[in-house]
C-alpha cells in the first residue's frame, strides 16, 4: 500500500529530516512538526523547492505538551485533507549513570521518548480510526533490546517501553487497516549520535534514513535498520551478560 500524507514528530533535525527529505523525492505530501520551528521552514522550503509537486505542512510542537498533540495532529491532518502514516519519531538522548544525582536528565529522556511517545499514540490510533486505516510507526533503538550501563541507561529503557506498547499494539491490531511497525535503528548520524561518546558502526544520516523509509514502505511489524550489521548484533547483545553490554552504551 502506498502511503502518500506522512506526519512525522521531530522532524526539525536528524533522523526525522532525514526520513522527510526521501519521503518527498517519493513525491509524498508531509506534515512536519518539531520544537524548533525555524528549522522546519528551512526544511520546508529546501524540500518544496527539490520537489515542487508535493505539499509540506508544518507546525510547532513539543511532544511534553500533551494538550497540544491531538490540536496539532488534527491541525496539520486539516492542511494535507488527511494523514495515512504517523512516524512517532520525537526523543532526546539525555542522560546519566542512575545515582549521579542528575535525575533531571534521565527524567527528561523517560518522559520525552515514552511518556509523549504514549500521547502520540494515543492520537495516532484515534485518528485512524475515524479515518478508517493508517500506518503508525514507532521509532524505538537497538538500545531497546537491552539495559546499558552509564549515561544511556534511561535512554535504553524508554526505547524498551516504546518497543513493548509497539508490541502490544501488533497484538491488539494483527490484521485489518491498522498497522503498526516498530523501526529499531543502529547508529546513524544525527545531533543526538554527535553528542555521543559511541560512534561504534555509524552510519551516515542517507544511508541510514533510506533504511528506515525502505523498512517503513514494507510495513513489516519489526525491523532494525540497517539490518546489517545491526539485525546480528541485536541477538548478540539479547544474549550477553549485563557486564558485558557497555560497549553498546
Amino acid at each position: 500500500m502506498t502511503r502518500q500524507k506522512i506526519l512525522i514528530t521531530g522532524a526539525s533535525s536528524g533522523l526525522g529530516a532525514g526520513m522527510a527529505r526521501i519521503f518527498a523525492s517519493k513525491g509524498c505530501d508531509l506534515a512536519l512538526c518539531a520544537r524548533r520551528i525555524d528549522r522546519l521552514e528551512e526544511l520546508k522550503a529546501e524540500l518544496t523547492e527539490r520537489n515542487p509537486g508535493i505539499n509540506v505542512a508544518i507546525a510547532a510542537l513539543d511532544v511534553n505538551d500533551h494538550e497540544q498533540v491531538p490540536k496539532v495532529f488534527a491541525e496539520l491532518s486539516d492542511q494535507l485533507g488527511g494523514i495515512d502514516r504517523v512516524i512517532v519519531n520525537a526523543g532526546i538522548g539525555k542522560g546519566a549513570p542512575l545515582g549521579s544525582g542528575k535525575l533531571y536528565a534521565n527524567k527528561q529522556t523517560i518522559e520525552t521518548n515514552l511518556i509523549a511517545a504514549l500521547v502520540q499514540i494515543e492520537t495516532a490510533i484515534e485518528m485512524f480510526k475515524k479515518s478508517g486505516g493508517g500506518h503508525l510507526v514507532l521509532v524505538s533503538s537497538v538500545l531497546g533490546n537491552k539495559g546499558v550501563p552509564g549515561i544511556k541507561t534511561a535512554y535504553a529503557a524508554s526505547k524498551a517501553g516504546v518497543s513493548s506498547l509497539g508490541e502490544s499494539l501488533r497484538a491488539e491490531y494483527p490484521s485489518g487497516p491498522i498497522k503498526i511497525t516498530v523501526l529499531e535503528p543502529g547508529y546513524i548520524e544525527s545531533e543526538m549520535t554527535a553528542r555521543s561518546a559511541s560512534t561504534m558502526m555509524m552510519v551516515d544520516n542517507e544511508t541510514g534514513t533510506r533504511k528506515m523509509v525502505e523498512a517503513i514502505e514494507r510495513e513489516k511489524g519489526r525491523a532494525v535498520v540497517p539490518w546489517w550489521p545491526w539485525a546480528p548484533l541485536v541477538q548478540l547483545l539479547k544474549v550477553l551478560p549485563p557486564r558485558l553490554t557497555k560497549p553498546f552504551a
